[in-house]
């Protein structure tokens, strides 16, 4: 009897325990299926976050542009326009100075080299060659100094110091336009301010009280109009800071290249007397 208990006990352990390991291998597929449906549930919600993004960012901007275009119409068009206009032919200037200078730029090592060669193998008239067909105001004033060499050493130190001042006029043309924009850009802002002061003034003394309601409309044309002109005064002085920057590289190439010119003119010079 006890054997047969035994027996029976054993039997419904493994019948048990069989049944509870199926129940968990059968749960765990539907364990998966649910993280596989939670997973393609939050796919289409990511992608309607990263759909939503570019969307917001455009909505920003076009809530910029509307705030821009509202405080543009605020601040009283005529002012604001007249301000604006600076900005347009101040940036204008800025960037024809810029290509303009960029374009100047010359290695003058390369040059220096290339002068020198020449004149030892051809001469003065291949050396004026090499300058004629290198672009830049360094390789102007090697031409003009060279086209004096025989004059003699002193007229060609002479003509590279007075074609270096041209030059340097033709580098800094347009520069003192760039300051009056930069100059007027406040100013004009400025002008408003008082317009819309005086205009706060004049609400105030036809209603005959002081209140926010009456003077806020002048107090804000005035304040926009002082914002816009020293914003545009700060960019455009940014950018003639640079310009000057260029322009001082300039000089200094055409200075220390000019230096350099004059010592290998003398020694050829030097050379051209002993063969003589």
């Amino acid at each position: 009897m006890k054997k047969v208990f035994a027996t029976l006990t054993v039997l419904a352990m493994l019948t048990f325990g069989s049944a509870a390991v199926m129940a968990q291998e059968a749960a765990a597929p539907a364990e998966e299926a649910a993280v596989e449906n939670v997973d393609e549930v939050a796919a289409p919600e990511a992608v309607v976050e990263e759909a939503e993004a570019p969307a917001e960012e455009a909505g920003g901007l076009v809530a910029l542009h509307k705030t821009l275009k509202t405080k543009f119409i605020e601040g009283g068009v005529g002012f604001m326009a007249l301000t604006l206009v600076t900005l347009v032919f101040g940036l204008a200037l800025c960037i024809e100075r810029i290509i303009y200078l960029s374009l100047s730029k010359t290695n003058t090592k390369e040059l220096l080299a290339n002068v020198e060669a020449a004149l030892k193998e051809g001469g003065v008239e291949k050396a004026l060659e090499v300058c004629r067909n290198t672009r830049g105001p360094v390789a102007s004033i090697f031409y003009q100094g060279l086209s004096r060499y025989d004059e003699g050493i002193d007229v060609v130190e002479k003509t590279v110091a007075s074609y270096g001042g041209v030059q340097l006029g033709l580098l800094e043309k347009n520069l003192s336009w760039i300051t009056l924009f930069i100059a007027i850009a406040p100013s004009l802002g400025f002008l408003g301010t008082i317009i819309g002061m005086i205009e706060a003034f004049d609400k105030i003394q036809q209603v005959g009280d002081i209140s926010a309601t009456v003077v806020a409309g002048g107090i804000k044309v005035a304040l926009l109009t002082t914002l816009l002109g020293l914003i545009i005064a700060v960019v455009l002085q940014l950018f003639y800071n640079y310009i000057l920057s260029l322009v001082e590289g300039l000089v200094n190439e055409m200075e220390d290249s000019s230096i350099s010119l004059l010592d290998i003119v003398v020694e050829y010079d030097a050379a051209q007397n002993k063969k003589k």
